[in-house]
């Protein structure tokens, strides 16, 4: 009977301070985020991050870059990311972890081909400049994050972050001086590695 007591005891306990939790975060934040260095250079990268509790919280966010060339070199690519944060201090405060997915659809041109070098085709039989080679497709990425949060002013913070991990890719690989493919894949090529990528400066507005 006495356990049984203490077992209660215990529970109760336990509720009101999981019930008293709640109730110190009944206000829970939302800021509206803009990645700065992006911005300057004419790419879209936007976000919502959502408070859940008083440690952890939620971001969605988009990524749009509409070029068509930069610098001479294929740079659309759109991408949406989720995000789940754990922050050691209180939310939006200091440094914090994260894990992160994300999809994305591309038509850019890699950067290890932006020189003029010649590259043999993987048939043997053609050879083509680097420089005229991009890739269009798509990619699935999961990654962690690693970030800190400045608090600027009562509404306004500043987010350096990055994220490492998996991406996986499907692409098509083409010859921007003829049009053809320069790949040897009927469908798509398939490609893994371990990169970063996300990053960047998020200038971060409380709406609540």
């Amino acid at each position: 009977m006495l356990k049984v007591k203490l077992l209660t005891g215990f529970l109760t306990l336990s509720l009101l301070g999981t019930i008293n939790a709640q109730e110190q975060i009944s206000e829970k934040s939302v800021y509206l985020k803009v990645n700065a260095p992006f911005l300057a250079i004419g790419i879209l990268n936007a976000g919502l991050e959502h408070q859940i509790s008083k440690k952890y919280t939620v971001q969605a966010d988009a990524f749009i870059s509409p070029w068509k060339s930069f610098a001479g070199h294929e740079l659309q690519n759109y991408s949406v990311s989720v995000e789940g944060r754990y922050y050691f201090n209180e939310a939006f405060k200091h440094w914090y972890v994260g894990v992160n997915l994300a999809g994305s659809a591309f038509n850019l041109q890699k950067w290890n081909y932006w020189n003029d070098n010649i590259s043999e085709s993987e048939d043997g039989l053609t050879t083509h400049i680097n420089s005229n080679l991009y890739q269009k497709g798509y990619s699935i990425s999961l990654g962690v994050t690693g970030g800190y949060q400045f608090q600027l002013s009562d509404r306004w913070n500043m987010d350096i972050y990055a994220t490492v991990g998996t991406s996986q890719g499907f692409y098509k690989g083409y010859d921007r001086s003829t049009g053809e493919r320069y790949d040897v894949a009927t469908k798509y090529n398939k490609s893994g590695e371990i990169i970063p990528y996300r990053g960047g400066i998020m200038i971060s507005y409380k709406l609540k």
